[in-house]
């Protein structure tokens, strides 16, 4: 593939210590396309909120990357980006604010996340109608899914499209709801849509059972990987830490020690983007090596870790697999 300004601009300058690291993953990446195996990308952090999106969802869209693991907030916060940009309020000076300046975002029902406040009504009671739709619908028919399964519901049926506030060629969920790629959302009650729901079961207006849960979100993540892994395995690619990474790594030790399936292949490679200082007792920020101790990596595997901000790295490494 012929590269574009971008990826020749990284090629040039990006030579030693973290930029090295950073060319020597997006080339170890391209490699394992390159070989048939598929990648799966982890999104800790914020990453929707910091549109992500206008690179991910063109990864999505070229089959760059098969299965995606994220937190609940990045899974609702693409959404809310999608339909509220418009009224969402940036604050530069962020580190400079006071208790009492906090306190009044929150007065004006702003959320915070670093220097991009949220607007509560605009995005997430704009979203919550939609959900609960949905949900109560699935209760009605005695059907159950996946979190992540209802929100591919709303974005498909076109009834947000109305509502669109940025381009959706740049929202990675409505790419993935478009390609059906598989989603894992482990931890998802840890969500503001994951309160809705909590508070809607607390009401008596929902049945918990609607929504399925984690350890079915593990056996689904167990039925890909052995359907997907093929002889090689599959890429692991981990924006920060944290629950997103750490809960889909742990599906091949589990088929291995647990289900005795020994054929079934570990992690074909492993990068992570991580500012977390490996200390010891910081599990997240433990270095690639100790996961061979827990049968997730090889002693081939390649692995990486690109010590910088994921929102400054990972549309670098993005941009040089879309070859741009």
């Amino acid at each position: 593939m012929n590269k574009g300004p971008v990826s020749n601009f990284i090629a040039q300058h990006y030579r030693h210590f973290n930029a090295a690291s950073l060319v020597d993953a997006a080339k170890a990446y391209e490699q394992q396309l390159a070989a048939g195996n598929k990648m799966m990308i982890t999104l800790a952090g914020a990453m929707s909120t910091a549109e992500l999106g206008i690179s991910l969802a063109e990864m999505i869209r070229q089959d760059k990357v098969h299965i995606i693991t994220c937190t609940g907030a990045n899974l609702e916060e693409d959404v809310f980006n999608l339909v509220a940009h418009d009224h969402y309020k940036r604050i530069p000076n962020y580190r400079d604010l006071s208790p009492e300046e906090e306190q009044e975002l929150l007065d004006n029902h702003f959320n915070r996340v670093t220097d991009t406040c949220i607007p509560e009504e605009e995005a997430m009671r704009r979203i919550e109608q939609h959900l609960y739709k949905a949900w109560k619908t699935a209760e009605i028919n005695g059907e159950r899914f996946l979190p992540h399964e209802f929100f591919y519901k709303i974005l498909l049926s076109g009834e947000l499209e109305d509502k669109y506030q940025i381009d959706a060629k740049n929202s990675w969920l409505l790419a993935a709801a478009e390609k059906n790629i598989p989603i894992v959302v482990p931890g998802w009650e840890d969500s503001t849509c994951g309160n809705f729901f909590a508070s809607y079961c607390i009401e008596g207006k929902l049945n918990s059972r609607t929504m399925k849960s984690g350890i079915e979100y593990m056996i689904t993540l167990s039925e890909w990987y052995q359907s997907n892994a093929g002889l090689n395995g599959v890429g692991f690619f981990q924006i920060g830490g944290g629950i997103a990474g750490d809960f889909p790594i742990c599906v091949v030790p589990m088929l291995h020690q647990d289900l005795e399936m020994n054929h079934i292949p570990c992690w074909s490679y492993f990068c992570q983007i991580s500012d977390s200082t490996t200390s010891y007792g910081s599990y997240s920020g433990a270095v690639p090596n100790e996961k061979i101790t827990w049968g997730k990596l090889e002693i081939e595997t390649p692995k990486f870790i690109v010590e910088s901000d994921a929102t400054i790295v990972a549309p670098l490494i993005f941009a040089w697999i879309l070859g741009w």
